[in-house]
């Protein structure tokens, strides 16, 4: 392990454009569950049994919107998370005058709390929300609920929805580009905390060039030869640099 944190002291070192490409796991030490370990939730009215899958879908949000912000709301939004290790160390090295580019597949807004200054939201962002008539944008803590526990505009009664991107929905074009444009340019690639499954992000990892390929996750993952890889924890990997 020593030699191997040495090898990526000294990668740090050589590098001045990083893109660091985090999923799930980089939000779990702030306390926010991977969302698909829920149990989804057992529709009444139907008798069946949605997945966590399901109830973040399009077509769930559309149909029983009651329902989908309850759960929203209890398993994606986690107001007071607090940037963890992982997120303050990137912004060190900003400051540090790197030039630090994030890809991140997580919603929660952590590595902006953080203060980094560039980041591309593949899934968007809880902390953002929109009126889906007037595309009025709320802040979460602006939100106004009605009866039934669903956000809706002062201006029109339409429903506010989060401004991120469920199941059945595509992601953001203009997001996918900043992030491959950023990755091509890269010295180095940092993936950290995701399985590498979730496609379309899972391939922006094709379009690195540089020099330096890590990857830091629990469990195994598929990358390609010469990654130097730790099957560790973020903030163990990071506290020892």
């Amino acid at each position: 392990m020593s030699d191997k944190i040495e090898q990526l002291k000294e990668q740090l070192a050589d590098s001045q454009k990083i893109v660091f490409f985090g999923g799930a796991g980089v939000s779990t030490e702030s306390g926010i569950p991977d969302f698909r370990s829920s149990n989804g939730l057992y529709m009444k009215d139907s008798g069946t049994h949605v997945s966590a899958e399901q109830m973040v879908s399009h077509s769930f949000y559309k149909r029983y919107p009651k329902e989908f912000f309850k759960y929203y709301f209890e398993n994606l939004v986690f107001e007071e998370a607090k940037p963890n290790q992982a997120h303050i160390f990137l912004k060190e090295l900003e400051d540090q005058g790197k030039k630090i580019s994030i890809v991140t597949q997580n919603i929660d807004g952590l590595h902006q709390k953080a203060g980094s200054t560039v980041v591309h939201e593949l899934h968007g962002s809880t902390l953002r929300n929109y009126c889906t008539q007037c595309h009025q944008q709320y802040k979460i803590n602006e939100l106004e609920l009605d009866n039934e526990g669903i956000p809706r505009c002062p201006k029109d009664g339409a429903i506010v929805r989060p401004d991120i991107v469920l199941y059945e929905e595509g992601l953001d074009q203009n997001v996918i580009q900043q992030a491959v444009k950023d990755i091509q340019r890269a010295d180095m690639l940092m993936i950290a905390g995701t399985s590498l499954i979730v496609y379309p992000a899972a391939g922006l990892v094709n379009y690195f060039n540089g020099d330096h390929l890590v990857a830091i996750n629990k469990s195994s993952i598929r990358v390609p030869e010469g990654t130097l890889m730790f099957k560790d924890s973020i903030s163990n990997v990071f506290s020892k640099l």
